[in-house]
């Protein structure tokens, strides 16, 4: 829901924390798609011609950014949608952060500004950003900085194992969450992560994907331990 109001125009900015292999990434941009989104962040692939005739765009940024970079990021796809994924050094630079509260801020117009040297020409020293920008982070939110909090609506995706479980008993049967694999087999693989518990050394949905590709490739008499001994050692 909150991913949808940051598409709709109607938030601009959301910030969604928790640890790794909670399905985060995969829910954004399935909602982003859901919403007639299309990701731009392979440009080779897609072809130009045929990304500029889509006014609906979103971008993905995963890794590093410096700060330069990021406010080229934000110029370069200001209307549309921008997804720091795992991109944590945004966040901690102090630099980004002083641009980010100019391109996320509640006024009308959010004008950012550039004045240190600029030697690329087609940068400009300032614009007005009316794109949307949302976080992916696996920092708790207490390490987010005051300023992006208060400017952003927030989500913590942390969960128990329970939850976890729980979640993955949504996701296995959804068609479009690992499509190249048999229902049976996204099943038979919870199934295990289940009765194995509080034993598993990690419990994510990479921990799924991981049993499930297991269950996939093996007899369905040979797959358990190996999954075992990956779910424990």
């Amino acid at each position: 829901k909150l991913v949808t109001m940051v598409a709709n125009g109607v938030q601009a900015s959301a910030v969604i924390t928790g640890e790794g292999g909670l399905g985060k990434t995969f829910t954004v941009t399935k909602t982003l798609d859901d919403c007639g989104y299309t990701d731009i962040s392979d440009l080779g692939a897609l072809g130009e011609a045929a990304v500029i005739r889509r006014s609906k765009t979103y971008i993905t940024v995963k890794g590093f950014s410096t700060a330069k970079g990021m406010y080229r990021t934000l110029f370069e796809n200001n209307d549309g949608i921008i997804v720091f994924d795992d991109c944590d050094s945004v966040l901690k630079d102090p630099i980004a952060l002083n641009v980010l509260k100019s391109a996320l801020d509640s006024y009308g117009k959010r004008i950012i500004s550039w004045n240190a040297d600029l030697k690329d020409d087609d940068l400009p020293r300032s614009f007005n950003f009316t794109g949307r920008v949302i976080f992916i982070s696996n920092l708790n939110q207490n390490q987010i900085d005051q300023a992006i909090r208060s400017r952003s609506m927030m989500i913590d995706l942390s969960m128990t194992t329970e939850q976890k479980i729980e979640r993955m008993e949504t996701l296995v049967r959804k068609s479009d969450f690992m499509p190249e694999f048999e229902t049976d087999d996204k099943v038979a693989a919870l199934q295990l992560i289940r009765e194995v518990g509080s034993a598993a050394k990690e419990i994510s949905l990479r921990t799924l994907i991981s049993v499930t590709k297991i269950r996939s490739a093996n007899s369905a008499n040979d797959w358990e331990s190996l999954a075992r001994y990956i779910l424990v050692s």
